[in-house]
C-alpha cells in the first residue's frame, strides 16, 4: 500500500511503499492511497500504476475535458490548481536544494498561469486511420479502424485519440482541426497509418496569436499535386480566418517536419505576436513561447533580476528566435545571442529590424562551439549573461566557459529543474544562487519553468565556506 505524496515527472505521481521504497505511480494525485502493480523495479525506485483505491486525495476535483484521462494531454486536471502550485514548487525545491545540493538566498513563491484554459498557441495533431480504443470499447470487440484527428495516447505510437474539443488553445482552433478531419474525409484521402506507413494526410499544425493572426500547417505522406491543390483550396474556402497556410511533404519515418522544406501556399508565410513592445515575426520553423501571456511575466521576471542600468554589454545563450533579447536590448547597451538553429537565427535577425533595435546582434551556431575566449575578447567580457537551454541543460564546456568569464550575474531560466539544478551545483564554484523563481506556464502538466539569479563570487571566505558545511549537513539530516 502506497501513500502518493508529491508530484514527479511525466505525469506520475510519487510516494513510498511499506519497504520504504521510492515509488512512481501513474493515475494518481498526492493524498490517494492505493494499492499498486509493480511494473518496473530499478536500483533506488519502483513503477506501478494503481490496481485499488483505499483512500481518494480530498484535493481531486472533476476533471473538465471528456478526453481527460485517455489522450495523455492534461496530467492533472483532476487535481485543484492551487494544489498543483504548491507540488511544483516541491519538485523545484527538491531538485535544486535536495538533489543539485545548491543553497539559495530566497526562493520566491510560485507564479502562477493567467489562464488555466486556452492558454497555448500552438498545437499538433495527427491523422490516423486507427483510433484509440477505451476498455469498455475493447470489451465490446469495437473495431478502431477509423479516421481521426487528434492525439497521441502515451506509448501507443500507432493509434490516435480522437479529439472533439480542447482545452489547451483558443478558438478558431477547435473548429480548424474539426473542419480539416471533415474535408479529408469528404475528399476520400487516406489518413495516414504509422505502422506501415502509408496513407496521404499525415498531421496538423496550428498556431494562433494574441493578435489574431492563425497558422496553419498540413504535412501530407507523399505528394499528390492534384489532391493537395483541393483539400488546401477547400481549407481556405470554409476557414478564411486561416492567415497563413503553409504544407510540406513527409516520406519520413517519424513525424518531425522541421528539417524538411516547408512550402508558403497562401498568406505572407508568418504570423505576428506582440511581447511587450516588441512585435515578432513567428516562421513556421519558429521557436516560439507557447503560452503568450504568461510569456510576459516569465521575461518581466528576467528584466527584474537582471536589473540593467542601460550600460551592460549582455549575453543571451540559446536566445531561439531572440525572443528575450529583444525583449531586455532596449534595456543595455548591448546583447549578443547565439542559438544552434539557424532559421532561427535568421527571425532574430528579422525581428530585431522591424523593431529598428540596432544594439543586438546574433549569432548561429552550437554555444559551446561558437562561446569561446575569442568570442569573448571580440564582443566583450560580459556584464550579465542570460541562459535558457533546452531540457538537457548547458553543455559541460558551456559551464566551464562560464565559469572563466565571471560575468558579475547570470539570469538562467530553465524548463527542466533537474538540469538546471546540475549546472547550477557546477556553477557555484564561483557563484552564489541568490533567487530562485518558479514560474507556471503549462497548468495541469507536470511542466514548470524556473528563473535562478547568480552573482558572482570574487573569494570564497573561510566562513563561507563554513556556511556552506553547515547547509549541507542540515539537508544530509533532513534527508536521513
Amino acid at each position: 500500500m502506497v501513500e502518493i505524496t508529491g508530484v514527479a515527472d511525466k505525469g506520475r505521481s510519487v510516494g513510498r511503499d511499506s519497504d520504504g521504497q521510492v515509488v512512481f505511480v501513474e493515475n494518481t494525485v498526492p493524498g490517494d492511497l492505493v494499492d499498486i502493480v509493480v511494473t518496473k523495479e530499478k536500483k533506488g525506485f519502483r513503477e506501478g500504476f494503481p490496481s485499488h483505491f483505499h483512500r481518494y486525495s480530498e484535493d481531486r476535483i472533476e476533471a473538465f475535458c471528456e478526453h481527460f484521462g485517455i489522450c495523455g494531454g492534461c496530467k492533472w486536471q483532476n487535481l485543484a490548481y492551487e494544489k498543483q502550485l504548491e507540488h511544483k514548487f516541491d519538485v523545484v525545491e527538491n531538485a535544486i536544494i535536495r538533489i543539485g545540493k545548491v543553497k539559495v538566498g530566497n526562493f520566491l513563491p510560485i507564479l502562477p498561469s493567467l489562464k488555466t484554459t486556452y492558454y497555448r498557441n500552438k498545437l499538433e495533431f495527427t491523422f490516423s486511420n486507427k483510433r484509440w480504443l477505451t476498455s469498455e470499447e475493447i470489451d465490446t470487440e469495437m473495431s478502431n479502424k477509423e479516421d481521426v484527428l487528434g492525439f497521441h495516447r502515451p506509448r501507443a505510437f500507432d493509434k490516435i485519440v480522437d479529439i472533439k474539443h480542447c482545452y489547451l488553445q483558443q478558438e478558431p482552433s477547435n473548429n480548424i482541426r474539426n473542419v480539416a478531419k471533415a474535408i479529408a474525409i469528404e475528399q476520400e484521402l487516406e489518413f495516414y497509418n504509422m505502422r506501415d506507413h502509408t496513407g496521404y494526410v499525415r498531421h496538423l499544425m496550428l498556431r494562433i496569436t494574441t493578435l489574431k493572426e492563425v497558422m496553419v500547417i498540413v504535412s501530407f505522406g507523399q505528394e499528390d499535386v492534384e489532391k493537395r491543390i483541393a483539400y488546401l483550396d477547400e481549407l481556405l474556402k470554409r476557414l478564411p480566418e486561416i492567415t497563413s497556410l503553409h504544407f510540406c511533404i513527409n516520406e519520413k519515418m517519424n513525424d518531425f517536419i522541421l528539417d524538411l522544406p516547408i512550402h508558403t501556399y497562401h498568406g505572407k508565410g508568418y504570423v505576428e505576436e506582440n511581447l511587450g513592445k516588441v512585435n515578432f515575426r513567428i516562421g513556421p520553423k519558429s521557436f516560439f513561447q507557447t503560452n503568450t501571456e504568461q510569456a510576459v511575466r516569465l521575461f518581466d521576471k528576467v528584466v527584474e533580476f537582471a536589473d540593467l542600468k542601460g550600460t551592460e554589454n549582455v549575453y543571451d545563450l540559446y536566445t531561439g528566435i531572440g525572443s528575450i533579447a529583444l525583449y531586455i536590448a532596449d534595456k543595455c547597451k548591448q546583447v549578443v545571442g547565439i542559438e544552434e538553429v539557424a532559421p532561427a537565427i535568421e527571425d532574430a535577425i528579422q525581428n530585431a529590424e522591424r523593431n529598428n533595435i540596432d544594439n543586438a546582434v546574433f549569432y548561429a551556431g552550437d554555444v559551446k562551439n561558437i562561446l569561446t575566449a575569442d568570442f569573448a575578447e571580440e564582443h566583450g567580457k560580459p556584464d550579465l549573461v542570460i541562459t535558457d537551454p533546452p531540457r538537457a541543460g548547458m553543455h559541460p564546456k558551456v559551464v566551464k566557459l562560464l565559469l572563466k568569464l565571471e560575468a558579475p550575474r547570470i539570469v538562467y531560466v530553465s524548463c527542466n529543474p533537474g538540469t538546471q539544478a546540475r549546472d547550477l551545483n557546477l556553477l557555484k564554484e564561483k557563484y552564489k544562487v541568490v533567487k530562485v523563481q518558479p514560474v507556471d506556464m503549462f497548468p495541469h502538466t507536470h511542466h514548470i519553468e524556473t528563473v535562478a539569479l547568480l552573482e558572482f563570487v570574487p573569494r570564497r571566505t573561510w566562513a563561507e565556506r563554513m556556511d556552506d558545511l553547515d547547509f549541507l549537513w542540515k539537508e544530509f539530516n533532513y534527508l536521513s
